[in-house]
């Protein structure tokens, strides 16, 4: 059978969803969708109509028609079948059938038709495999889940009796120093109000390296009046006085740090995520977010990395091409590839071609062909590791220590310092930093021709950012 669209329409012919799964101009489809109401007669028992080029195989759900368009020569009782399966899907994603819960789960229909058909021919699946496939459901992966979930607890208690006794160490440690001291590996601080954050006991390892370009943390505490310890007991107020604020400013920069304005790290922030880049007719990208939620006591909570490899073709001509991966990373990562390209040449070669090895990619539009996905609740996948520890004086303030720690690197920065307040004041943590290598072992190694298997010229970039990262 060749299927040329699928559609959820009104019985009027107003389609609520069109997915077309061969080339076809909108005013082609539209022409047809409008045809369809005209072509029904009163009485007919049948759920299927044709005309002298189409056949409109359907079945009516409330007040609307799950409808399928195909070719005359294609086989009517495939047709039944498969249009039973599309009925099935849709109440999988809408609760009832009107217009308003169509139109808000559309984009989730469309999905689940793709995993249907794929260029105009049927697909041997199932509605759970479907549903797997759409949510990238993984089975190894809730396994994986449970035995980390006991593994985790056991390790938190002894993280836990572990980051007093280093809490204790370091306050006799500070207390007999008698001062602050700032050790300053180069990063950028840049400290909201008072400048305090961080998660009492902290969380380490990372177990992937790349560079940090640039890195923003902030909190939600309010504007307090921290001080600097001296052996003065004048303490100097932030917040009050602009002068105040330069004053410390000031302090920090004689002492080493390196000290950088909130409007600057923006600027910089914008700048990596739009590098600079000579495009070629065939440009890859490979973009990577980061979401991450962890406890103050140091347990990792949730951590997930969502990636999509796009594919941006200029030229027509340049659309007859495979593009080889390779993937090192021994981690647990649900990778999917798009429906129309050919699971079989991924599986075996590691190669992204279009299943149809006669049609070319689309050109001139951002084409996602590979998405893959990471999630962990193990401490030592963590990229980025903050340890704070503020702790109260017995004098309406807090003695704070931060690192930040990039591990695999040997990086490190350091800061003490002294605000008013209470320890709860310093949560949650956000944290904003970018890099140029994806966290995971994905990597383009090159594009070839599909006739003549010979290299062709293609640009990439490469972006991982934090969607979320926060210590609460």
């Amino acid at each position: 059978m060749v299927l040329l669209a699928a559609c959820v329409c009104t019985k009027g012919g107003k389609a609520l969803v069109s997915r077309q799964f061969v080339e076809m101009s909108k005013s082609r489809i539209e022409g047809l969708l409008a045809a369809f109401p005209k072509l029904m007669s009163s009485g007919r028992q049948h759920t299927f109509v044709e005309t002298e080029s189409v056949r409109y195989v359907y079945q009516p759900i409330d007040k609307l028609y799950t409808l399928l368009i195909t070719t005359r020569a294609s086989n009517i009782l495939e047709d039944l079948e498969t249009l039973r399966l599309f009925s099935r899907v849709i109440p999988e994603y809408c609760r009832t059938m009107d217009e308003s819960e169509i139109l808000d789960n559309s984009f989730n229909l469309i999905f689940a038709f793709d995993e249907i058909v794929a260029l105009g021919y049927r697909e041997s699946v199932n509605l759970a495999q479907i549903r797997t496939f759409v949510e990238m459901d993984s089975h190894e992966e809730k396994v994986y889940r449970a035995v980390r979930e006991t593994q985790e607890r056991e390790a938190r208690t002894k993280s836990k009796e572990k980051a007093k006794e280093l809490q204790r160490k370091r306050t006799e440690e500070m207390k007999r120093s008698g001062g602050r001291s700032i050790t300053s590996g180069g990063i950028n601080n840049t400290n909201n109000n008072s400048g305090g954050f961080g998660v009492s006991g902290g969380f380490g390892g990372v177990s992937s390296t790349f560079p940090v370009d640039a890195i923003t943390t902030s909190t939600t505490q309010d504007t307090r009046s921290p001080s600097i310890k001296s052996s003065s007991n004048k303490a100097m107020k932030l917040g009050g006085k602009a002068r105040d604020v330069d004053s410390f400013v000031d302090q920090l920069k004689s002492e080493g740090e390196k000290v950088t304005s909130s409007d600057n790290m923006t600027h910089n922030k914008t700048t990596n995520n739009t590098p600079d880049i000579d495009m070629e007719p065939i440009h890859i990208v490979m973009s990577e977010e980061i979401v991450l939620h962890a406890g103050r006591d140091g347990g990792l909570q949730n951590m997930e990395i969502q990636g999509i490899l796009k594919l941006r073709i200029t030229d027509s001509d340049s659309g007859f091409i495979k593009i080889q991966v390779e993937n090192t990373d021994t981690r647990p990562i649900q990778i999917q590839t798009h429906p129309n390209v050919d699971r079989e040449l991924w599986k075996t070669k590691g190669q992204i071609g279009m299943k149809m090895n006669n049609k070319p990619f689309p050109h001139n539009t951002d084409v996602g062909v590979l998405k893959w996905r990471f999630h962990t609740v193990e401490d030592s996948y963590v990229p980025l590791s903050i340890n704070c520890w503020p702790q109260d004086n017995g004098s309406g303030g807090c003695d704070v220590n931060i690192e930040y720690n990039l591990e695999t690197n040997v990086f490190m920065s350091a800061l003490d310092f002294t605000a008013r307040g209470i320890p709860d004041n310093f949560f949650p943590v956000c944290v904003s930093f970018t890099s140029s290598l994806p966290y995971c072992g994905l990597k383009v190694l090159g594009v070839v021709g599909n006739t003549d298997g010979a290299a062709v010229n293609f640009s990439q970039e490469t972006l991982l950012k934090t969607n979320t990262y926060e210590i609460n």
